[in-house]
């Protein structure tokens, strides 16, 4: 404890540039590990990783090596096979040869911790013998959900099916991770359910609260956003859901009254949703937070999906008020009518969106105590220095248990 020790670190997401959740909470925890810690990191990307990039990632890590992340196109039927394999075929048909000989030679340079940020690279992760290993925001959620979501039974089979391997597969990485961490009480409830025997810990996501000091301009009434790609299918049910039975409501009291959806919003999709007047798609924009800091309201009519959502932080830090189902905000310590407004059926969230748009002192009182909230809470300086604390407690379990037991395989 107190020493700087050689962390590996194999991410799914390269970190950079943080424009969505997953490369939010990667970055963030990385500068937080790094500045006290020797970061050597290994990471997939998706899109070509420039030499500025590299720099910039440089900057906090001791060593960096980025590796194209393998792309799955399943053939016809395949998947339907796979569901018989004890290997998830998202899994299985990406393995890159590239980023295991990486990895292995990483291992020679003897890190005193392995820690894979999601599930794409825990795999990877047992090839470094011998060290403690956290697999850093596992998420079962989705898959749970998704099965529940279903409304024909072939579907609801199938997606049964799928379930039942992940969360095989996940009891086996699990048995050989020394932790892992979750972002909720109750994706650490689900996870123990799949894996009784794991520790895992509650690290949540979070936010800057710093952004809240800077000018943003000022909030347009009768303004709504939604921040999220409708590529992902919570957010696709959230728009379609807000747009065919609560924004047509909200609309006939408030005609003004505007909706913006920012992230990937390709034509088919958006042909898919209901076509009414006053609905703007900006599209994948650089820096969201503007954006978000000039609305009235942000309103997460979310109905599945797992995690907790950095789209609510990040407009409570912004002291931008926010309406939610409870789906919405699973997770996060926020009460309502004193931190946000929670509206759980429909007729409740039309009430709730039409009170913030008439009532400027309702929409203050909400945007003050909700970042207030996210800053004692929320705040990523806070969550960095749980995550400092929690490998140092780790690496000294691990060691405890190898004294005794010999060497963690």
């Amino acid at each position: 404890e107190g020493t700087t020790m050689r962390i590996l670190a194999l991410t799914s997401w390269w970190p950079e540039p943080a424009n969505n959740g997953s490369r939010l909470r990667i970055a963030s925890l990385l500068r937080a590990l790094a500045q006290r810690h020797d970061i050597h990191l290994i990471s997939f990307f998706q899109e070509p990783v420039t030499e500025a990039q590299i720099r910039r990632m440089r900057e906090i890590c001791t060593a960096v090596e980025a590796i194209p992340q393998p792309v799955w196109r399943p053939r016809p039927g395949e998947q339907i096979l796979s569901l018989w394999h004890p290997e998830p075929s998202s899994f299985r048909a990406t393995w890159s040869a590239a980023f295991d000989a990486c990895v292995r030679r990483a291992a020679t340079d003897a890190p005193d911790m392995v820690i894979a940020f999601q599930t794409g690279v825990a795999r990877y992760a047992l090839s470094v013998p011998g060290v403690p290993r956290l697999l850093e925001e596992l998420e079962v959620g989705n898959f749970y959900t998704h099965v529940h979501l279903q409304n024909m039974p072939h579907r609801r089979l199938r997606a049964w099916l799928t379930w039942r391997k992940q969360a095989a597969y996940i009891r086996h990485l699990l048995g050989h991770f020394d932790a892992c961490t979750v972002v909720s009480v109750n994706e650490q409830r689900l996870t123990h359910a799949i894996a009784p025997g794991a520790t895992v810990y509650v690290l949540p996501n979070g936010t800057d609260v710093s952004v809240g000091d800077q000018d943003w301009g000022a909030p347009q009434p009768d303004t709504l956003i939604y921040p999220g790609a409708l590529t992902f299918d919570a957010n696709f049910d959230a728009v379609d859901y807000f747009l065919r039975d609560i924004f047509p409501r909200v609309k006939a009291q408030r005609p003004e009254v505007r909706f913006v959806v920012t992230g990937n919003a390709p034509p088919t999709l958006r042909t898919a949703l209901p076509q009414i007047e006053g609905v703007e798609f900006t599209g994948y924009v650089p820096d969201v937070r503007p954006v978000i800091a000039r609305s009235w309201c942000e309103v997460v009519p979310l109905r599945s999906g797992g995690g907790t959502r950095l789209k609510v932080l990040e407009a409570l830090a912004l002291g931008v008020p926010v309406v939610s189902t409870p789906k919405g905000i699973e997770g996060l310590a926020l009460d309502d009518d004193i931190h946000v407004l929670v509206a759980p059926t429909t007729d409740e969230f039309v009430d709730a969106t039409l009170r913030i748009l008439d009532q400027p002192g309702l929409r203050a009182r909400l945007a003050e105590a909700g970042r207030r909230r996210v800053a004692e809470l929320y705040d990523w300086r806070i969550i960095g220095q749980q995550m400092n604390e929690l490998i140092e407690e780790i690496i000294r379990q691990h060691s405890g248990r190898r004294s005794v037991y010999g060497t963690h395989a």
